[in-house]
């Protein structure tokens, strides 16, 4: 019974619709009433109404340019309630490690883990790319850590286009706030999104190329996600390749 539980939990399932079940087959249909000639009339007149669509970009780009200060970005992202996914959510998973730091890594969305905790990268996955930092004389006081989306989506899925759309303009300020000079981004949804494009991660996985983030320029590269490597370990030899890459560029960049 608990592992049915957990499962459904992790599917995003935390409201019981009732105790006892319901035969609707055995229901009878509602009596239907005639409302009055007047009522009526006054109901077919009348506009149906326009159901919300859900946020709007453009509100959730006019409260990030508000924020001078990562903290104020986070303030304001918490208090925003555009995205539905914060709906379902247990907490807001802003960031990790060093805002001063010169390298920062953006994931996809957080998992269960992350959303209990409230930090980026703190389950199986994250102990990994903990594992791949150090490798490279690299950890969390080095780089900074976020995601594209905030909020997990119910079940672990993939962020849908619109909660994308409505989450990043608050990554392209938490990026020109923190302004820094390398970025990796981890799997191939983060990387569809930082670079903008449709292609996959395979082709492009270990790549420089300068993206623009928001009014932000900088080297990016992309790299598998540690979950990945979790299922498929041959590929880690992939991984390390990229972040030997990474760490020939900090070293030519003069990044400690």
């Amino acid at each position: 019974m608990l592992s049915v539980l957990e499962w459904y939990r992790a599917a995003g399932v935390d409201v019981a619709v009732g105790e006892e079940p319901v035969d609707r087959f055995a229901q009878r249909p509602p009596a239907r009433v005639t409302p009055p000639a007047a009522v009526a009339s006054a109901v077919a007149e009348r506009p149906a109404p326009m159901l919300p669509l859900g946020g709007d970009p453009g509100e959730a780009r006019e409260l990030a340019a508000r924020a001078q200060s990562l903290d104020e970005l986070e303030a304001i992202l918490g208090s925003y309630d555009g995205c539905g996914l914060k709906l379902r959510a247990t907490q807001l998973v802003f960031a990790d490690g060093n805002p001063q730091a010169q390298i920062m890594l953006i994931g996809e969305a957080p998992g269960a883990e992350e959303d209990r905790q409230g930090k980026p990268f703190v389950g199986k996955s994250g102990q990994l790319l903990d594992r791949m930092l150090a490798a490279i004389g690299l950890d969390r006081t080095k780089v900074y850590i976020a995601n594209t989306v905030p909020w997990r989506p119910p079940g672990n899925r993939a962020p849908t286009p619109e909660e994308i759309a409505l989450c990043l303009p608050f990554l392209h300020r938490q990026v020109e706030l923190v302004a820094p000079k390398l970025v990796m981004t981890l799997g191939g949804p983060a990387m569809q999104t930082v670079f903008q494009t449709s292609n996959g991660i395979i082709k492009m996985r270990g790549k420089w190329s300068e993206v623009s983030i928001g009014n932000h320029k900088v080297d990016a590269m992309p790299t598998l996600h540690p979950a990945y490597l979790l299922r498929n370990p041959p590929a880690k030899q992939q991984a390390w390749r990229d972040l030997l890459s990474l760490k020939l560029k900090m070293i030519g960049m003069g990044i400690a």
